[in-house]
């Protein structure tokens, strides 16, 4: 249910909750990972001292799916975020701090690798001019085309709080975003019991404060678990070859049959029907731009 670094709380099938160490040293096969256990992970553990009700696990099981990101100190290794999750829920806004396309477009290729179904919800709609408006809409057309179900919410306002709680009832959900997005805020509004802690964004830059430090599950109510995650500054892709990229953009997996080469990267290449697709406006640019940055293993922040 969460890891503070040493110590992770376990909770049992009978809704009891330990505090468990590991035993030994973990290393999962095949993945280089900073962190060996995280939530979401079904555990194999041994009670140590009932009074005190810790444990000590032993082993893990083995695992449905994860996402996992590039980790920011050790850039050969990776950062499990959540796993055997049922979906996961990307937080976005478009200002007060702005999401990037960028980014979203990396967390998408993420879930997508594992067939994580994904929900983006933009949030923050009460500080949005006409204008703003209008390019979420667009937005919106854009993804939901590609079968990525979108949301408008509003803590503030109270807009889309019943949407959001329908879409993760019943459901093991990871709620990620960048620092500010408003996820505690919106997750509190659905379970104000939880009351996670919120802070307000700097307005000198424009970027939110990291108030969780910790990933961390919550039982919101009967089969309803969400994974609440820190602000995700960068999300380098990890456990992800070149070759692999383009199968996770599903408007360019349609395609592929399509260009001269089999083995075609959509860079250079002569008659490539994904470059032709966006020429034509058929491949949106900005995704065509998130598939090159991937390419290229650069940053995500525009």
């Amino acid at each position: 249910m969460r890891s503070t670094g040493s110590w992770y709380e376990v909770r049992t099938k009978e809704g009891h909750i330990l505090q468990c160490r590991l035993k030994g040293k973990f290393k999962i096969k095949g993945l280089k990972v900073t962190n060996p256990i995280a939530v979401g992970d079904k555990v194999v553990y041994e009670i140590e001292d009932e009074t005190h009700n810790t444990g000590i696990i032993s082993d893990i099981l083995p695992r449905e799916n994860y996402i996992i990101r590039q980790s920011v100190h050790k850039s050969a290794h990776g950062h499990l975020l959540a796993t055997n999750i049922d979906q996961a829920v990307l937080i976005a806004t478009l200002t007060f701090p702005r999401t990037s396309l960028g980014f979203i477009d990396r967390f998408l290729v993420a879930a997508e690798s594992f067939r994580i179904p994904t929900v983006l919800i933009f949030n923050k709609l009460d500080l949005l001019d006409n204008e703003q408006i209008v390019y979420q809409k667009e937005l919106t057309e854009l993804y939901e085309s590609l079968n990525y179900p979108c949301l408008f919410t509003s803590a503030i306002n109270g807009n889309g709080i019943t949407e959001f709680y329908d879409i993760l009832k019943g459901k093991v959900s990871l709620i990620a975003g960048h620092s500010g997005v408003g996820k505690s805020t919106l997750v509190n509004a659905i379970a104000p019991d939880l009351d996670l802690r919120t802070s307000k964004v700097s307005t000198f830059a424009n970027k939110g404060v990291h108030t969780t430090t910790f990933a961390e599950m919550f039982e919101i109510d009967d089969e309803t678990f969400i994974i609440d995650s820190p602000g995700i500054k960068e999300l380098g892709l990890a456990d992800i070859e070149k070759e692999e990229i383009g199968h996770y953009f599903p408007e360019i997996l349609a395609l592929m049959s399509e260009c001269r080469f089999h083995n075609c990267m959509h860079l250079d290449e002569p008659n490539c029907a994904i470059k032709e697709a966006v020429m034509d406006g058929s491949i949106a640019q900005s995704r065509y731009f998130s598939y090159l940055s991937m390419m290229e293993g650069g940053d995500n922040r525009k």
